[in-house]
């Protein structure tokens, strides 16, 4: 019979420590700016269209990125504490520059969707990739599936934690992009850049864990040797 309790705890441990990486990362009320202002000269019914559209794409691409992910990196030879190293290098310098300066990358993703036409052919591209869930969202999906327990007993919970975590971040840029016109009005600039910068620390933070547990992979080895 499994622990269900034990199952559960696991299962909201992972969940717990993976959707604000994605949440950080996807930063869907600040995109919730960028969807408005690129779809302010649609119609309401096209504009909640493209956000359900939007939060599909985005929870496929993050599935795939987690579950593919390291099987495709694996082809090239790369190990899993290189993996962890590079993507905590990558997460703790892009929280950084979310910290340093949000708004010149929000600025910088505005300009670029306000230049396109935005229609139903647009749900994908640019509003899916890169809009929402860029290469950055895909290095964290790609680390994070990386790290399965390699305890069988654990890989349910891990699992399922993990994938929850892909749907709930779904389920929020849904959320966020269909409401957007009154997350505009009710947060603005100001409101917007403030959040930006709290979920960049917590993103900091989960960088900087997974490069001291890529790491700690990379020495093990060596300091087993050495005892």
């Amino acid at each position: 019979m499994p622990d269900w309790t034990l199952f559960g705890r696991h299962a909201l441990e992972t969940f717990l420590l993976v959707y604000p990486a994605l949440f950080s990362i996807v930063n869907p009320i600040a995109g919730a700016f960028i969807f408005h202002e690129a779809t302010e000269r649609a119609d309401r019914a096209l504009a909640r269209h493209l956000a359900r559209r939007v939060a599909l794409y985005s929870l496929l691409v993050m599935l795939v990125a987690t579950w593919a992910g390291s099987g495709i990196l694996s082809l090239f030879g790369i190990s899993l504490a290189a993996l962890r190293i590079a993507g905590g290098l990558v997460l703790s310098l892009w929280a950084f520059n979310l910290l340093s300066a949000p708004e010149q990358r929000e600025e910088r993703k505005r300009d670029e969707a306000a230049a396109r036409d935005i229609g139903d052919e647009a749900a994908f591209f640019p509003l899916t990739l890169p809009f929402t869930t860029g290469p950055g969202t895909i290095a964290v999906c790609i680390a994070f599936g990386a790290t399965r327990p390699k305890d069988p007993g654990f890989l349910g919970s891990f699992a399922f934690g993990l994938t929850a975590a892909c749907v709930a971040m779904a389920v929020t840029i849904l959320f966020a992009y269909t409401y957007a016109p009154a997350i505009a009005r009710r947060l603005g600039a100001t409101g917007t850049r403030v959040l930006t910068r709290l979920a960049a620390f917590l993103l900091l933070a989960v960088g900087v864990q997974i490069l001291i547990a890529g790491v700690t992979d990379a020495l093990a080895p060596v300091l087993a040797a050495r005892s």
